[in-house]
């Protein structure tokens, strides 16, 4: 740059207002390290820049090489004139997951030179790099600006990267396109003054199809489904909204609010929204601070009339349908005129990856290439290289995918057998795309300061053994789909996965032995159509083994063409935890010291980690027998769900959260005794107002899952409420065995 810096440099190519926002950024990180500005408030700003802190215990130096844990601070040291802290990770919001050629090359240069060269697809279709040094963000978003992405309200309590189907507009069964409409919604809502008061996050899908998987707009705050009409006499475009969605702890499917809002009133109905959640929403208690609390307290018919009646007082905006006359700003055109595949000679493992990943689209001669991103991973090299293929092959036409992956769209049927050459020669010739070997992993305890059990790890392993065997599975077993969380939150989306797991822990003789709870019932396609709900907390190791038992069984045992779900519904969840029973049992650290260590990390426990011995190790404390049993009563809450008794279901769900509260009360208080309010009074006395209970990541968000399932009991629980009550009374019994390790660690007492 001839010694010029980027500001001076790319002055003229950014944005003015993004710039304005840029350099008021900078001035804040220049504040924050004189500790001239509070950490709170610092840590809200650069959050809505897509600025977070990022864990280092993974076992790994950002060189690679072997470490003890690391703590990670959330932003500087204080005092002026201190060093930075560790780098962190730089969320960058890609809408509708559209991206051109330049912007992937800019995207490679900031992975290789900001970061550790390693550009991540997230399931939000952003793009993610970690560790990054807060020093250099503002060049970084100056940079980005400059080719039209911004990193603004990449995260915090702001409206998320707005997403799309990336088959939009070349679907074979789509209504229209929506990628005009999810542009307009997102540059509409960017800042947007009305959007800046949110107790939590607000996020928003678009789909052009109800049956597919396309936007998932089954989980989302704000889902918009593209739908048509005739009115007089003339088809007309508008969206079937759905409201009130989202996976997290506890997932709620979101609740239909208009069976067709019009093209124009979208915007406008999307504002409305966002003041009533800005009015109404939860601030202070941040575990019930989404949408669908807010719904779930006033009711789906309150709520819609309460955002009805706000539309009618919003000052008009020209905006709301300004975008309506360039709708085909976003249309598509083919680089090369589609030609069918004919008498090609065929390199090796083209039909292979031919199968999988690639789309015929409605438009004769053109296909969607699926790029297959293991762990949604790719490297600057390879993202830069992607680029120039992109250029050979496409017009800017490249999308990223929820499920972590990027598709090529546009490329003419005759180009396939060179493209998938040039593909492999930079390592981005992988099959399998869209099936059980390519899994949805969130960061888990690679990065993220909330992860339990590394899910990557876990994701890693699964896909080289399914991958090894995929070409051998029954085709009822390849097309379904397998999502990891390494928490309970579900940011890789277990709950709406054929096969789910999320990130536990359980102690075994002392010591810790990373789990997941195994997840059944989720279905990925109708637009996440439902969630699953846990079977059984399994060791990490085992979770394989898991996979291929459920499967085998599946194959076995189906009728006809009996889906996944169906199957295990019909032999019930009883058979299910049958059949998992022996998995989850752990062996002794002498007899198999690997289920004490997570897959992927460098560390082994040693004996210093093993308490007593094994003398000590075979005393199980009361306590441990107490949240079994209410992990038991959990269980049998869903087979009373299943069984259509939603009533038994919801109290069977509270009652095991009031068995696992006595349980850590008789830590304490053996004499507690049986009746419900004393045992929930001496909880709350004992380990809530001392914050003994509190979670590390959750802080008293479950207890309060107990005291309002007590003090708020319903007196007619729908199937939904008592769903949910399930969900809760796990999180609860999970929580509680965390609380009693960290008690019995304290005490240096043994734990089971």
């Amino acid at each position: 740059m001839s010694g010029r810096t980027w500001k001076q440099e790319l002055g003229d190519r950014i944005p003015e207002d993004l710039g304005r926002e840029i350099d008021i950024f900078e001035t804040e990180i220049g504040l924050r390290s004189q500790n001239k500005l509070d950490e709170v408030l610092f840590a809200e700003t650069r959050l809505r820049r897509g600025v977070y802190g990022q864990r280092y215990d993974n076992g790994q130096r950002f060189d690679g090489s072997q470490t003890q844990q690391l703590a990670f601070p959330d932003a500087l040291t204080k005092g002026p004139n201190t060093a930075w802290h560790a780098p962190g990770m730089q969320r960058i919001k890609i809408p509708f997951g559209g991206l051109t050629a330049e912007q992937m090359d800019v995207l490679a240069d900031l992975g290789e030179e900001v970061s550790d060269n390693i550009l991540h697809v997230t399931t939000r279709q952003d793009i993610q790099l970690h560790y990054v040094h807060i020093e250099d963000t503002p060049d970084m978003m100056r940079r980005l600006a400059a080719v039209d992405i911004t990193t603004r309200e990449a995260c915090g309590n702001s409206v998320r990267n707005v997403t799309a189907c990336p088959l939009a507009g070349v679907c074979n069964t789509e209504s229209f396109d929506v990628t005009p409409y999810s542009r307009a919604l997102a540059r509409f809502l960017l800042g947007h003054e009305d959007m800046q008061d949110f107790g939590r996050k607000f996020k928003i899908a678009f789909s052009g199809c109800r049956h597919e998987a396309c936007g998932l707009t089954n989980m989302h705050d704000l889902g918009a489904l593209g739908v048509t009409r005739i009115v007089d006499g003339v088809e007309k475009r508008g969206f079937e909204v759905w409201v009130g969605g989202g996976l997290g702890a506890v997932p709620h499917q979101a609740k239909l609010f208009d069976e067709f809002v019009a093209e124009e009133e979208l915007l406008p109905l999307a504002q409305a929204m966002g003041r009533v959640f800005a009015r109404l929403g939860e601030k202070r208690n941040r575990a019930r601070a989404r949408v669908k609390f807010l719904i779930a307290k006033l009711g789906i018919e309150e709520f819609k009339r309460l955002v009805l009646e706000e539309r009618q007082q919003l000052p008009h905006d020209e905006r709301w349908t300004s975008y309506l006359a360039h709708l085909d700003e976003t249309d598509e055109e083919p680089l090369k005129p589609g030609q069918a595949l004919n008498g090609a000679d065929l390199p090796e493992g083209f039909e292979q990856w031919h199968q999988t990943n690639v789309y015929q689209q409605r438009q004769s001669g053109h296909v969607v290439v699926t790029v297959a991103l293991p762990l949604g991973d790719m490297t600057s090299d390879q993202m830069r290289n992607l680029a120039t293929i992109a250029r050979r092959y496409v017009k800017d036409t490249v999308r990223l995918t929820v499920e972590q992956n990027i598709v090529l769209r546009w490329i003419s049927e005759s180009d396939l057998p060179a493209l998938y050459s040039e593909l492999k020669a930079i390592g981005l010739g992988g099959d399998a795309a869209g099936t059980i070997v390519d899994i949805t992993a969130c960061p888990g305890t690679d990065t993220c300061k909330l992860g339990i059990s590394s899910s990557r790890g876990l994701a890693g392993e699964l896909r080289r053994r399914l991958a090894e065997r995929y070409h051998t599975l029954d085709a009822a077993v390849q097309d379904l789909r397998i999502k990891i969380s390494g928490c309970f939150n579900s940011c890789g989306q277990h709950h709406a996965a054929d096969i789910g797991f999320y990130g536990i822990s359980r102690k075994i003789n002392g010591i810790t032995v990373p789990h997941f709870q195994v997840i059944l019932g989720g279905q990925w396609k109708n637009n996440a159509g439902s969630f699953g709900l846990p079977m059984a907390a399994v060791p990490s190791k085992n979770i394989p083994a898991v996979v291929e038992r459920l499967t085998e069984r599946f194959i076995t045992e189906r009728q006809q063409a009996e889906s996944f779900q169906d199957y295990f519904g019909r032999i019930g969840k009883r058979e299910v935890k049958a059949i998992l029973d022996d998995l989850a049992q752990v062996p002794t650290y002498e007899e198999d010291p690997s289920f004490y260590r997570d897959w992927g990390d460098v560390r082994e426990y040693t004996t210093a980690d093993m308490g007593k011995g094994e003398c000590a190790g075979e005393v199980v404390p009361l306590a441990q027998f107490e949240l079994t049993t209410a992990e038991r009563e959990a269980f049998e809450a869903q087979i009373l769900l299943d069984e259509g008794d939603p009533s038994a279901a919801y109290q069977t769900a509270c009652g095991a959260m009031v068995q696992a509260a006595r349980a850590l009360v008789r830590t304490e208080f053996l004499d507690v005794g049986d009746d419900a309010d004393r045992i929930i009074g001496e909880f709350r006395t004992r380990f809530f107002d001392t914050e003994l209970f509190f979670d590390p990541f959750a802080k008293d968000k479950f207890a309060r899952y107990l005291f309002r399932n007590h003090e708020e009991p319903l007196t007619n629980p729908s199937a939904e409420d008592a769903h949910r009550a399930i969900e809760e009374a796990q999180l609860f019994i999970d929580s509680s065995f965390s609380c009693y390790n960290r008690i019995s660690d304290a005490e240096g007492t043994p734990a089971a």
